[in-house]
């Protein structure tokens, strides 16, 4: 529970609507058991827990910095959410942040069995679509893009709908028995829809927004052959959903981003 006060602490104040999303999705992982100790009982992810200290150390050294120049861009982000709190320089600072625990990890994440792989990638793709949703709402939901500041602001209720895994996944770790493509059959109806009716839709563009927004170009090499990759071989990127359903295609010809006038 240490980490969970640490990262409350950050929130305090004025800033303390800012951190629903993110203390909402850490209590998920404390409660799967992700973050217990590597020696614990059971014992924890190593990658899960390196993630969240990648996260838990940008943001503390940013406030503890307070203005002074930073070591590396990320708390610079943090130290810009800090003066100028919006919902925009909330998701840069923490996907920043969460981008570079993902990529600094990449060895810890091949030791996990490949549901949890799966796992990591649909959280990874639903926080920075959310970020879209804000920072590129036309990308994100095409001719409904007004709706996106608010269904995507960290401060809102809305956001838990894209962020809240609960509704997708077991709540237990490690994962073991279960595949992607049973958590996939398993997937709970408005998930699917959000995952393979608006977000799939435009993926690869969305990493790359990310890659721009957040002048990391590693994370456009996170998206191969329509699926996010990241820890998943080649030969593993055939899991896909079984079917459409009649609603998921709606929903993504509804939010389909429209092209751009030539």
């Amino acid at each position: 529970m240490g980490r969970l006060r640490l990262a409350a602490a950050f929130y305090r104040d004025r800033h303390v609507r800012y951190g629903r999303a993110e203390l909402s999705f850490l209590r998920w992982t404390i409660a799967r058991g992700v973050l217990n100790p590597p020696d614990g009982d059971p014992p924890g992810s190593p990658w899960w827990r390196a993630v969240n200290e990648r996260l838990l150390h940008d943001k503390t050294e940013a406030a503890l910095l307070d203005g002074a120049p930073p070591a590396n861009p990320r708390v610079a982000l943090w130290q810009t959410f800090l003066r100028r709190p919006s919902p925009a320089s909330w998701y840069r600072a923490h996907n920043a942040s969460v981008v570079a625990g993902y990529l600094e990890n990449l060895p810890l994440a091949l030791a996990e069995l490949p549901a949890e792989r799966f796992m990591m990638n649909v959280a990874l793709m639903r926080v920075l679509y959310t970020h879209a949703m804000v920072a590129h709402p036309r990308l994100a939901l095409g001719p409904l893009a007004p709706l996106g500041p608010l269904l995507g602001d960290p401060r809102k209720g809305t956001v838990g709908f894209f962020l809240d895994l609960r509704r997708a996944f077991p709540e237990r770790y490690p994962l073991t028995g279960l595949s992607a493509e049973s958590l996939i059959g398993a997937e709970g109806g408005l998930p699917r829809l959000l995952d393979y009716g608006v977000i799939n839709e435009r993926a690869a563009a969305l990493y790359r927004f990310t890659a721009a927004s957040l002048d990391e170009p590693r994370v456009a090499d996170l998206h191969r052959d329509g699926l996010p990759s990241y820890a998943w071989p080649a030969d593993w990127l055939a899991v896909r959903p079984s079917g459409h359903t009649r609603i998921v295609r709606l929903a993504a010809r509804a939010t389909r981003p429209e092209p751009r006038p030539r």
